[in-house]
């Protein structure tokens, strides 16, 4: 593949990560469960890291794809990644147009199938031109085809939303095309191309549902028809992919057990995923709504995904590259990325691209207007200078604040969810641009380190020094600071870890104390929530303490068995 078509997909792998939030926020068929973007970045991360053997990276689209409108648009850019010229751009469309359209056992019209279809038709009828002129003639065809996706399916125009699904391909495909001529700025909005059709309507009531979203793969090398047929019957919304050996499988249904014995009997499990459905379509009817000033930050602060729905943010994230597997941070599984790292693969952490974080800014000053984006510590990341950069050239009107807060990890998290919560009870942005700026001042955190490995091989820590202080079973206690990570005490074992951490909430806090804590864990939940949460409860009785988990960007440096506490006085 040449370089051009390369980074053609890398722009429409990008540019859906900087809407997946919206992707969310209007995924209503074929289930309110809110999961589309999270499911598109997951399934077409591969695309970002493209294996000199095509077969590689259509079988890595195979194991990532998950939902619905990931397993399809996988099995279509596993056809479109066979076009290496502009002369074959349309065969290859077509071929994974069949191949999409093949694995859904019950086609809808109104989906991105719709727009895949329109999208080879055009290809077909019209050769393809290196021009700005021909480009926008695909995009205007791609917009109107997601724009009357509300007038195929009666779920959508209740709604009165598009089809998620569909302006996602909508959203690659204008990055895919404008950067296959050259074109790598100047997008257009997509809040501005599909205003009124990006927010539910107040009147749609989403229906409850219980069940589970299950993504597997199973080994299977006779019988495939048979088995195929099989699996048509477990559940609904089901989209089977054969591919050489395996079959790759994705449906709705009421039982996870009971489907995974009905699927075990058909072939070897190697690979298994569910989702609740109950609880996402829960999740999606508790949209928080917005106040005077949306609050985005880093995900590098341990903030879920969960919370970033809860409190109504933005999050951007930074990736997680384990072995040959690559995803954003707030994606990845916790328990498969420790696991891991005690295996001792090589993992390590990267930002997203200055053109992915650009995308980000663009997306949520014209989405919301004012914007207070609570950045990760510039000692820690360049996001922050990326940031101020994009505003000196592109926010003439002031829409965007940008806040260096120093901190990361807890800190971070901490300092976000209080701000977020202060802006959902004013109209006052200046006040909650203030409030921050407090929070950034009066929090704390200390971090606790199992083993010092995890630091050096991060660079963080020489290597010598790392496996000098693992043998001593010396454990450092390190706090963040403007200038980095600081040692601020030692501690032979978990016990004298916790012993540090109760003198400290003892020296800032007592009974009559009202603090905000957050608990963070690693893979050690609960013994955090068993030990630490408890013990601290009985010296802290009118503390608000919430356990999250340690964002995986300072777990990959931290290790399995870390853990952390940070708190902010009042």
């Amino acid at each position: 593949m040449t370089p051009d078509f390369q980074k053609a997909h890398i722009t429409g792998v990008e540019r859906v990560a900087a809407w997946s939030d919206v992707l969310d926020d209007i995924n209503v068929f074929p289930v309110a469960d809110g999961d589309t973007g999270r499911n598109l970045i997951a399934s077409l991360t591969p695309l970002r890291y493209l294996e000199e053997n095509l077969e590689d990276t259509i079988y890595r689209l195979l194991l990532s794809a998950r939902g619905n409108s990931g397993n399809i648009a996988a099995q279509f850019f596993s056809g479109l990644l066979t076009a290496d010229s502009f002369a074959g751009l349309a065969q290859a469309a077509a071929e994974g147009r069949d191949k999409a359209q093949q694995a859904v056992r019950n086609p809808v019209r109104g989906t991105m199938l719709t727009v895949l279809e329109n999208l080879v038709e055009f290809l077909t009828n019209n050769d393809f031109e290196n021009s700005v002129e021909y480009v926008d003639r695909i995009i205007d065809m791609l917009e109107e085809s997601v724009r009357t996706t509300p007038e195929q399916l009666p779920e959508l125009k209740q709604a009165g939303v598009v089809d998620s699904g569909a302006l996602g391909i909508f959203i690659f495909m204008e990055g895919f095309f404008r950067s296959l001529i050259g074109q790598h700025n100047g997008f257009r909005s997509v809040s501005a191309i599909f205003k009124g059709l990006l927010e539910i309507a107040p009147a749609y009531q989403v229906e409850d549902a219980d069940g589970y979203c299950i993504d597997t793969v199973i080994h299977s090398n006779k019988n495939t028809q048979e088995k195929i047929e099989n699996l048509a019957r477990q559940g609904e919304s089901v989209v089977i992919i054969p591919h050489k050996n395996f079959l790759k499988v994705h449906l709705h249904t009421g039982s996870s057990s009971e489907a995974r014995a009905q699927i075990e009997s058909l072939g070897e499990v190697v690979h298994w995923e569910d989702d609740n459905l109950g609880s996402q379509i829960r999740d999606f009817k508790r949209q928080q709504q917005q106040g005077a000033i949306h609050i985005m930050t880093d995900a590098a602060g341990s903030v879920t995904r969960e919370d970033s729905r809860e409190l109504g943010l933005t999050l951007l994230d930074s990736y997680i590259i384990a072995g040959k597997k690559s995803l954003p941070e707030t994606i990845f599984s916790p328990q498969e990325l420790y696991k891991t790292m005690r295996q001792g693969t090589r993992v390590s952490t990267s930002q997203a691209s200055t053109f992915e974080r650009n995308e980000y800014y663009q997306r949520v000053v014209n989405q919301y207007g004012k914007v207070l984006y609570l950045c990760v510590g510039s000692v820690y990341t360049g996001n922050y200078d990326v940031a101020v950069d994009w505003k000196a050239h592109n926010d003439p009107e002031d829409r965007l604040t940008i806040i260096d807060t120093n901190a990361a990890s807890g800190k971070l998290g901490a300092i976000v969810i209080t701000t977020a919560r202060y802006a959902a009870r004013t109209d006052d942005p200046p006040a909650v641009i203030a409030f921050a700026r407090k929070m950034v001042e009066t929090s704390r955190e200390y971090i606790f380190l199992d083993r010092l490995k995890y630091l050096a091989a991060g660079g963080r820590m020489p290597r010598a020094k790392a496996v000098f202080g693992d043998v001593l079973h010396v454990k450092p206690i390190i706090s963040l600071t403007t200038e980095g990570a600081k040692k601020v005490g030692t501690a032979k074992n978990r016990k004298g870890q916790f012993k540090f951490a109760l003198e400290k909430i003892e020296e800032a806090f007592n009974k009559a104390s009202s603090p905000f804590i957050m608990l963070e864990y690693s893979d050690n939940y609960d013994w955090v929530d068993s030990v630490v949460k408890k013990e601290i409860r009985v010296r802290c009785p009118h503390a608000e303490i919430r356990l999250q988990p340690i964002s995986l960007t300072s777990g990959v440096h931290f290790g399995p068995g870390a853990w952390a506490m940070a708190f902010i006085p009042s």
